[in-house]
């Protein structure tokens, strides 16, 4: 299996996300999800292997998120993802698909948890903050 990054260009985590996937060695799937969102079964399994709720994936900045009165507990999870699938932004990013198992990593470096080789060296992110490397099987604290 290969890894699969649901990427948006515009943000720098993402973006730090997938040149710490490429450094590791790795050349993952990239989906633009806002180009093309996922199908509803498939966002409903990426939730579901991520072990967090619909709500727990909504991106509240740069979105419809408070004109859509998405803090109202009224809405189901089944609402939820209707509004993601109406509107991509809403679904935080970068998530990331790998052997290792799906995660939102956010903060960036929450992907190595996800590579097959976990030192990924040093890495500076694009603010200039430099990601220590890490020993295989070491978790960020």
């Amino acid at each position: 299996m290969t890894m699969t990054i649901y990427h948006n260009p515009d943000c720098g985590t993402s973006r730090n996300t997938l040149a710490m996937i490429r450094q590791s060695g790795e050349e993952p799937e990239i989906v633009e999800y806002l180009k093309t969102p996922p199908a509803r079964d498939t966002l409903v399994a990426l939730i579901a292997a991520m072990g967090i709720t619909p709500r727990a994936l909504l991106r509240e900045k740069g979105t419809p998120y408070g004109e859509l009165d998405l803090a109202n507990p009224k809405w189901s999870d089944d609402e939820l993802i209707d509004f993601m699938l109406a509107h991509p932004i809403l679904i935080n990013r970068p998530i990331v698909v790998s052997p290792k198992g799906v995660k939102l990593c956010r903060p960036s470096e929450a992907v190595l948890d996800l590579l097959a080789a976990a030192d990924i060296g040093q890495f500076v992110k694009e603010d200039g903050e430099v990601v220590s490397p890490r020993t295989p099987g070491a978790r960020a604290g």
